[in-house]
């Protein structure tokens, strides 16, 4: 009786497993890499999404708008000057008889031009300079510091003066005055997260295997500080345009007949009582690519946090 027992104990432990119990323990989740599982986070993120989807819709009107409105940027015509909005001219017209629809997407356009031009030279300098005080650290680490401190040290407006009054007046000027300092913050950042992840394993396992340092940097450290990276950069490009738009407000920057969103709200502002049309659409749409860039920034530094991971 005692053998029959345990016999039944032994066919119940090694019993077929039911389909319950099978659908039970199963994975749920589905596997996704690293950039798979930041969009499906950043997708959950509605006001990143939002910021998003607006940023989408003024970088398209604003390269096809200029294309296919009847007028361009520069045409006058004093007969319609300074003339509220209508069927004809949805933002209405400035001083000078231009349509100001046309102007404020061509603004738009040389705005955005700037400021995602600026933030690719940053991107390049800071992240090479970075990634080579980081990776070498020692003396070379010390003297590439204490030469972005001098560099950091120089007053922005004062170099974009300097070259205004040298180069001239211009978009190229502009972004040259920016870049000089404006990869400065791209470099810190990422020689902090360089200098955490030259200790990690495969690192070590690159130089063992006989690895240049400019291969290590390119191949190994920086593809797995990009998401840092690209959060960067998104803060970049609307500081770019700011920095823009406040030049051109204080007549450094962009001159008429060529439009930009700083001397549009500049032009603007001395008729904000007369004509409050000529301001309130160009500050609508640069305020909205501030704030779509702030939220889409916010919600790729949650996204791309392997922290916040689930």
């Amino acid at each position: 009786m005692q053998t029959t027992s345990h016999n039944n104990e032994n066919n119940n432990k090694f019993a077929p497993v039911s389909r319950a119990s099978l659908t039970s323990e199963r994975i749920v989740r589905p596997s996704l890499n690293y950039w798979q599982d930041a969009w499906r986070r950043l997708k959950k993120n509605r006001l990143a999404m939002t910021g998003l989807i607006i940023l989408v819709a003024l970088i398209v009107l604003a390269i096809l708008v200029p294309f296919i409105s009847s007028y361009d940027y520069q045409t006058q015509d004093l007969k319609i000057k300074n003339q509220s909005p209508t069927g004809a001219h949805w933002f209405g017209t400035d001083d000078f008889g231009r349509d100001l629809w046309t102007r404020v997407w061509w603004g738009t356009r040389i705005s955005l031009f700037i400021g995602i031009t600026a933030a690719l030279i940053d991107l390049v300098i800071g992240v090479i300079y970075g990634g080579i005080s980081a990776y070498y650290g020692g003396r070379v680490d010390e003297v590439m510091q204490r030469t972005i401190e001098i560099v950091y040290s120089v007053p922005y407006l004062l170099i974009a003066i300097l070259l205004i009054m040298v180069i001239g007046p211009g978009i190229p000027t502009i972004i040259l005055a920016y870049s000089i300092t404006g990869w400065v913050p791209m470099a810190r950042l990422v020689r902090g997260q360089m200098l955490t992840l030259k200790e990690q394993e495969f690192v070590l396992a690159s130089r063992t295997l006989g690895s240049s340092a400019m291969r290590i940097i390119l191949r190994s450290l920086i593809p797995n500080a990009l998401g840092i990276i690209i959060v960067q950069i998104t803060f970049v490009v609307p500081s770019a345009i700011f920095t823009e738009a406040f030049l051109s407000f204080i007549g450094l920057g962009i001159r008429p007949p060529l439009a930009s969103l700083g001397n549009l709200l500049s032009d603007g502002a001395n008729y904000i009582r007369l004509y409050p049309h000529r301001l309130i659409f160009p500050t609508v749409i640069f305020s909205l690519i501030l704030l779509s860039f702030n939220l889409l920034g916010d919600g790729l530094r949650d996204a791309l946090d392997p922290k916040m991971r689930k």
